[in-house]
């Protein structure tokens, strides 16, 4: 499926996949997709906000912070905070998305994060690990980016990146596109979310990064560019996040709940 997976994206001019955990199963699964096939692949580890309240946690965290990352590791992630789904547990959220950005610290990686219904904290949250590390250089990315211009800007000041799915296709996401037309190009990303979030004329099908070109020419649309030019930049601007990752997408996720986008 990997290898089928990875031709389709190639035919459609997809370069390459991130492969992103968020938890001990799918943190094994991205590594072992980066191993098998590290001409295509590399792959994000980390602890994302459905483990702060599993019983787990502790124990996944020490393993985790249990000497380096293997090389094919070039960002910790998923993590972050969702208060939609679970603002009960928003504390235990913000601890750990702290010890998550501390490992980060500690790996001199990146982050991919995720925010929803959670942007003060999120953005205290990153002012921190910002202050803790010295810098914004390289800080992370916010992926999946649902916010407006305004929170995108605050973002890109503390460093961040900012990375856009299907959503950007989506009929009412009108405010989405004003805010991937304010970003400045150098932080811009864009990224499936797979199985999630298909762009338009694919929307309700499993996404795959093969589709990552629609949404590459709906960001396009938006900035008065070609789909090669935000390939070009989209592809510059992960390899300088992340450092070493092939160029086209940089996200292809085993698994995640989906946002509840514009319609």
């Amino acid at each position: 499926a990997l290898d089928a997976m990875l031709a389709r994206a190639a035919e459609a001019g997809v370069g390459g996949v991130g492969a992103i955990g968020g938890d001990p199963a799918r943190n094994a699964v991205a590594v072992q997709a980066a191993r098998v096939r590290p001409d295509r692949v590399v792959a994000a580890v980390g602890l994302d906000r459905d483990c702060a309240t599993s019983p787990e946690c502790e124990a996944a965290l020490a393993e985790l912070s249990t000497g380096t990352p293997p090389p094919c590791v070039v960002a910790v992630g998923e993590v972050g905070l969702d208060f939609h789904y679970g603002a009960d547990s928003a504390a235990a959220q913000q601890a750990l998305f702290a010890r998550m950005a501390a490992l980060a610290r500690d790996w001199s990686l990146p982050l991919v994060v995720h925010s929803r219904e959670a942007e003060a904290a999120t953005l205290a949250a990153l002012e921190a690990h910002a202050s803790a590390r010295g810098g914004t250089d390289r800080i992370g990315v916010l992926h999946c980016f649902t916010g407006d211009a305004d929170f995108a800007a605050r973002l890109v000041e503390l460093g961040l990146f900012i990375s856009f799915s299907g959503i950007l296709t989506f009929r009412r996401a009108d405010a989405l596109r004003a805010a991937a037309a304010a970003v400045p190009e150098d932080r811009l990303l864009i990224e499936t979310d797979t199985p999630y979030l298909a762009p338009v004329p694919f929307r309700g099908c499993p996404n795959e990064p093969a589709l990552l070109v629609h949404t590459a020419a709906a960001l396009a649309a938006v900035r008065g560019c070609t789909p090669e030019e935000i390939a070009a930049l989209t592809s510059r601007n992960a390899q300088r996040l992340f450092g070493s990752i092939p160029a086209g997408d940089v996200r292809d996720e085993p698994g995640d709940r989906e946002p509840t986008p514009p319609a």
